[in-house]
């Protein structure tokens, strides 16, 4: 019998999605791959015409991204399921495209990602707020930004209303959220 770590998954429910480059080398070398982290995580989400051609993107409101940030080593979703569709067809999809996009860029051959994306079910309120905050709070501590909200490749700004953002669902958080102190 295999025992790889199959994920479990369900409608409404929330995950912490991550994963890092392969023996913890830099998997966002410049803006253009951040750039291209974020097209493809967005043309999955939100599909259009010209993606459905092209991409066989997954169907639409799979999923609500609550939370992100991309880190030059690793990376951290927040995601909900919003139907039956698995959190693997999504990982799979952004993360081949990108890896392939990678290796093609910088002539590179093997794994970008270090193993399979780890995932953890969110199911307390308490946590999924903690994990939002935690997850923007990455880039600043490792002083990357003095400021969580300066950082480019989070939705921290998005949350504090300092820069539009069309991935996120911050309602789910600010629903849950009221103490007003974010950052």
């Amino acid at each position: 019998m295999n025992h790889r770590d199959y994920k479990k998954f369900g409608p409404g429910e929330y995950y912490h999605v991550y994963n890092r480059g392969n023996g913890k080398e830099d998997i966002f070398i410049n803006d253009e791959d951040f750039s291209f982290f974020i097209l493809r995580l967005q043309q999955n989400l939100f599909p259009d015409e010209k993606t459905l051609n092209r991409l066989r993107p997954l169907p639409s409101n799979s999923f609500s991204l609550i939370s992100y940030c991309l880190m030059p080593n690793h990376f951290h979703l927040l995601l909900r399921q919003n139907s039956g569709v698995p959190t693997t067809k999504l990982l799979t999809k952004v993360c081949t495209s990108y890896s392939m996009y990678f290796n093609k860029k910088y002539n590179h051959v093997g794994h970008v990602f270090q193993d399979q994306y780890k995932q953890i079910n969110v199911d307390d309120d308490s946590y999924l707020v903690w994990l939002s905050l935690y997850i923007h709070q990455n880039p600043k501590v490792a002083g990357l930004v003095d400021n969580s909200a300066d950082y480019k490749w989070s939705s921290c700004g998005y949350f504090i209303g300092a820069k539009n953002n069309l991935l996120c669902d911050k309602e789910i958080i600010s629903s849950r959220y009221s103490s007003g102190v974010y950052l």
